[in-house]
């Protein structure tokens, strides 16, 4: 079974929030496969925080600390966020989810 995270990201303003929900997250729909990353939705909340939640999954045999390492030392993560000022992303947690009995996911 692949390994499941839900991922927040703070940014600083609604704009940097639309910006990067809009424009650079959605290219990497294009670069996660090549590291094996898959993206299963990206969803924001109601509240004044601007925050972006993205549902992301890593094959099951892999490190997901060290895949995400060399994805976010790689040019096609800069080539995703060329234009976008990195330090709009205030803060990013990051959850390992363990399925639960009778997951669909699993």
């Amino acid at each position: 079974m692949r390994i499941y995270q839900l991922r927040v990201y703070t940014l600083s303003t609604a704009t940097a929030l639309e910006r990067y929900k809009n424009t650079h997250y959605p290219r990497h729909l294009a670069s996660f496969p090549k590291f094996g990353i898959g993206l299963h939705g990206l969803w924001t909340d109601d509240s004044d925080v601007p925050r972006l939640y993205a549902l992301l999954s890593f094959p099951a045999d892999s490190d997901s600390a060290a895949v995400t390492e060399r994805y976010l030392t790689s040019s096609e993560l800069r080539a995703d966020m060329k234009g976008f000022d990195p330090t709009a992303i205030l803060d990013v947690t990051t959850t390992e989810l363990i399925p639960a009995p009778g997951s669909p996911l699993l």
